[in-house]
Order: structure tokens, then C-alpha cells, then sequence
């Protein structure tokens, strides 16, 4: 098989064929006496497996699993596999755990219109008034000041961040997470915004789920063959 008849079935060019061989996706193609390569159901095979990783782990992830096989590593593209499998894990525990955040807040008490002391906001999420200044501290609240007293006020804003951020804190979640999330949330404009996101992130999680799993199973017909090539 040529390169140009390899690079046609998948709508690239000779040459970026000849680019994935030269990268270590494809296992070297023979030669012809006049040094044309010619490559074999093993290659095309590779090529597939190849294309279809990409999709779930990403250009230079998928190109490392590939020469990790070709070089006789399995194990090595095994554990990029499953490392990418774990991180999709994890990423997934956080988007629930981001919508259960979300919708805590319409199971919460009505926003008060007037701000609230640091021993208010204390007795309403249930916590120590120690508590909210940590999270203060750590960037997740942002209280105003009286002018008279310099006490803390809370606004509406900072009662729904503190309220994400006791959730998010009883999932088990450090307190720099719980400030990326809230800061995400005020770029977003605010709870409606950010619920539309977490909703096209699960669409994304369930992409690259079934991306993942196309190229598992090329991968596996490629392990095959080369099983069988001996």
C-alpha cells in the first residue's frame, strides 16, 4: 500500500503519513529497491489507532501510547491509558460535586437583602466565625468593611459564595479549589451562567468517555495484529 492509498482513506496528505512513521506512531514501513516505502495492513492499522487516540487523550498523549507499542512497551502505553482514565475520574467527581454545589442554592435559605455580620453568616451556614475569616484569608470571600465599626458586612454575593464554598468544603475540597471555582463563577456572571457550563462540560465528559473507548478498541485491533504478525 502507498502512502498516498493510506492517506486517502483517512483525508490526509502522503506526507503527514509519512510524518506519523517518522513521529513513532507507525511502526517502520518496508522499502522498495527504489526506496519507496509501502506500508501493510499493520501500518493502516496503526494509522487508525493512531487517529482514533487523539480523540480521547490528546496529539502528543496518543503519540507517546503509540511508540510505547511499537517499541514492544505495552505496559508503558497501558499505564498512559489508564492514567488518563483516572484524571477523567477525578474530573468528573468534580463536576458533580460543582452542580451539587449549584443547586444548593436553590435548596438555601433566601438571600437577605441587607448584609450580614460575621456572626450572622456564621449561625446560617453553621459554621465558626474562625471559619469565614480563614476563607477570607484564602481568597474565597471578599466582606465589605463598616466604615464606622470596620466589621465585616457580607452582601447577597458574598452569602451565595460562602454557601458554594461549605459545600464544596464538605466534598472534600482544599480551600485553593474552592477559590478557582468561586472565581470562575463571578467570570461566568453568576450562578445561571455557570450552570449552562457545568452542563456542556458533562457533554465534553461524555465526548471524551466515548472517545476513550473508540480508541481502546483500534488500539486493540492494532495489539492484535501484532499478535498475530508474531
Amino acid at each position: 500500500m502507498r502512502p498516498v492509498d493510506l492517506a486517502r482513506e483517512h483525508g490526509l496528505s502522503a506526507q503527514a503519513v509519512r510524518n506519523y512513521e517518522d513521529a513513532g506512531a507507525l511502526p517502520p514501513a518496508e522499502r522498495s529497491e527504489t526506496g519507496y516505502r509501502r506500508y501493510t495492513a499493520v501500518q493502516a492499522q496503526a494509522l487508525r489507532a493512531f487517529l482514533a487516540l487523539r480523540g480521547g487523550h490528546g496529539h502528543q498523549q496518543a503519540l507517546e501510547i503509540m511508540r510505547a507499542t511499537n517499541r514492544g512497551d505495552v505496559e508503558s502505553a497501558y499505564r498512559l491509558i489508564d492514567a488518563a482514565h483516572v484524571a477523567l475520574m477525578d474530573e468528573r467527581a468534580t463536576r458533580t460535586e460543582v452542580a451539587t454545589a449549584l443547586g444548593s442554592l436553590s435548596e438555601s435559605p433566601p438571600v437577605p437583602a441587607r448584609p450580614l455580620t460575621v456572626g450572622e453568616l456564621a449561625r446560617r451556614l453553621d459554621v465558626h466565625p474562625a471559619t469565614l475569616r480563614t476563607w477570607e484569608a484564602a481568597g474565597i470571600l471578599h466582606p465589605e468593611r463598616d466604615r464606622s465599626t470596620g466589621y465585616r458586612l457580607y452582601s447577597s454575593d458574598c452569602v451565595r459564595d460562602a454557601e458554594i464554598a461549605r459545600q464544596l468544603r464538605r466534598g472534600g475540597y482544599r480551600l485553593h479549589q474552592v477559590a478557582q471555582f468561586l472565581e470562575a463563577l463571578r467570570e461566568a456572571g453568576g450562578p445561571a451562567a455557570l450552570s449552562t457550563f457545568v452542563a456542556s462540560w458533562q457533554d465534553r465528559l461524555t465526548r471524551r468517555s466515548r472517545n476513550l473507548l473508540a480508541g481502546a478498541a483500534q488500539l486493540d485491533a492494532y495489539l492484535t495484529l501484532l499478535d498475530q504478525a508474531g
